[in-house]
């Protein structure tokens, strides 16, 4: 039965109901009218209603026929029983028309043959006209105004869905942009060095047994070799994938409102010193751990502290919550192995407290030379 309303509604853009109302509207114009009148205004409902549909599934040129038809059934139902109200209807479709040519010659036709026949009721003194003037006001008011509020609403979602369209194809484009830069970025970064490192790795182990400090000192250029394309690529992660911490406390904030927790912190501003390899790691990590307090957690409150020394950043995370049950498995699940990786990542460390709820501290060092230092 819902998916016959529904079909019903797409087809004939009302819902069953309203036409209904509409299916007995009309007899209530009859009451004075001969049995010849009656069997006339009833042959002239169903060959509307016929068409309405018609008008609606039709294609091409047909679209146009039907709906002509119906503006002469209209047209005499006005005449005949002074039952404008069909009009509406009329008004309904001539507004989801798209070709603007056919909308614009429909509704002036519409309006010439609406405001004519209420202007001839009203001269001809027809007294039902008389009696239901008020609705007549509004049906006309109707008929000028919902075509164009429709069609323009139409053109509207028409030109947002384009807009969309363009939108998807700008973001793919630009994501295809954004691929062929990192290729272009990371050729220029490793490729050179990457066969840098070849090279000499070759000719060193083909000197160990001629020239063993020649073979040395070309294992020490590999090294440093080694060490710079890794500080590079760390370089171009960061522009890459980097997330200021202001901003990721701020949405870390919006998520525990949202879930019904308590937020603490003791954040102002950003430490001093503090790179965007490190920002970067700490802004993912404290996602990260705030996702696992709203997921698994079931606490109230969480706090966020961050301590800055001269040489590391001390970041607490804690909760009120159930607490990490299985602490030999926590870094199997929950995200926990992830952070562990990315602060390993910046010679960073990890440690997890579970007794009344869960505690993070997070210790990442200000300066991350010593990673530079050795592969």
């Amino acid at each position: 039965m819902q998916k016959w309303s529904q079909f019903f509604r797409k087809n004939t853009g009302l819902s069953p109901y309203v036409w209904v109302v509409f299916y007995i509207l009309p007899f209530y114009f009859f009451h004075s009218s001969t049995t010849y009148e009656t069997a006339f205004g009833i042959a002239m409902i169903i060959l509307f209603f016929i068409c309405y549909v018609l008008s609606f599934v039709s294609k091409g040129w047909l679209v146009y026929f039907w709906t002509s038809i119906q503006i002469v059934v209209s047209t005499v139902m006005s005449i005949q029983f002074a039952y404008i109200y069909f009009s509406l209807f009329l008004a309904f479709f001539i507004g989801n028309l798209k070709n603007r040519i056919a909308f614009i010659i429909l509704y002036l036709i519409l309006l010439i043959s609406t405001f004519s026949t209420v202007n001839y009721g009203l001269f001809m003194d027809n007294n039902v006209l008389f009696t239901q003037l008020p609705f007549v006001f509004l049906s006309l008011l109707a008929v000028v105004l919902l075509p164009v509020s429709t069609f323009n609403k139409n053109k509207e979602e028409l030109l947002q869905g384009k807009l969309e369209d363009a939108n998807k194809r700008i973001n793919e484009l630009v994501k295809l942009e954004e691929r062929q830069r990192i290729a272009r970025d990371l050729h220029d970064t490793l490729g050179q060095k990457l066969s840098l490192i070849g090279l000499k790795s070759d000719l060193a182990s083909r000197l160990i047994a001629k020239d063993p400090s020649r073979a040395k000192e070309e294992i020490q250029d590999v090294q440093k070799t080694a060490r710079i394309a890794l500080k590079e690529v760390r370089e171009m992660v960061t522009k890459m994938r980097g997330t200021k911490l202001e901003d990721e406390i701020f949405r870390v904030k919006q998520i525990l409102k949202a879930a019904d927790i308590e937020f603490i912190t003791n954040y102002v501003s950003k430490p001093a010193n503090l790179t965007l390899m490190v920002e970067n790691v700490i802004s993912m990590c404290v996602k990260e751990a705030v996702t696992n307090v709203v997921k698994h957690s079931s606490a109230t409150t969480c706090s966020l502290n961050i301590h800055p020394t001269e040489t590391e950043v001390v970041v607490e995370i804690e909760d009120n919550g159930v607490g990490i049950q299985n602490l030999n498995h926590m870094f199997n699940g929950n995200g926990l192995k992830g952070m562990q990786e990315r602060l390993e990542f910046v010679n960073g460390s990890l440690d997890t407290q579970s007794n009344q709820g869960t505690k993070l501290v997070i210790k990442v060092p200000i300066s991350h030379k010593q990673v530079d230092e050795g592969v």
